[in-house]
């Protein structure tokens, strides 16, 4: 990664990340409403996806290409709440786990300054909506547990 790139995390359910994973991590999307947080990722940039109901980190993926507007439905989202998720970017796996590995959010808890700004037994809000920025400790910490969940000897 460039020195100047960020880490964001994408919330998603299972089943958008299962049809992320269908499109072989090459494409990933953010809500009609984010599109002025898509504006500020660039390539380069790391998107940690966490999963909603299971609270586990799966994956970390590349951003190879600029945003981009595509209304081709990929992801199911909400029943009766259809987003076509429009504001895209080419990306590409960088490390995925396998479902049995995938991490706990549960156990960064105490680790990520971005938990931190709320109270310890509402830690789950720091996930609620789609994307955020996290420091570069947070990044950190992220990448080292996933490769950790992964077995890949840390470089």
């Amino acid at each position: 990664m460039a020195d100047d790139a960020r880490t964001w995390i994408l919330t998603g359910s299972p089943e958008n990340y299962a049809a992320t994973a269908a499109h072989g991590f090459t494409v990933i999307g953010l809500k009609e409403r984010n599109r002025n947080r898509a504006l500020e990722i660039e390539p380069g940039d790391r998107i940690v996806l966490y999963l909603t109901k299971v609270m586990r980190f799966a994956a970390a993926i590349t951003v190879t290409g600029e945003l981009y507007e595509d209304r081709e439905k990929i992801w199911p989202g909400k029943p009766g709440n259809p987003d076509p998720y429009p504001w895209r970017f080419a990306t590409e796996p960088e490390l995925v786990l396998d479902e049995a590995r995938f991490v706990p959010a549960e156990e960064l808890k105490d680790d990520l300054e971005h938990i931190r700004k709320w109270p310890p037994e509402h830690w789950k809000l720091a996930f609620q909506g789609q994307i955020r920025a996290v420091s570069e400790h947070d990044a950190d910490v992220l990448m080292a547990r996933l490769r950790s969940a992964a077995a890949v000897p840390v470089s």
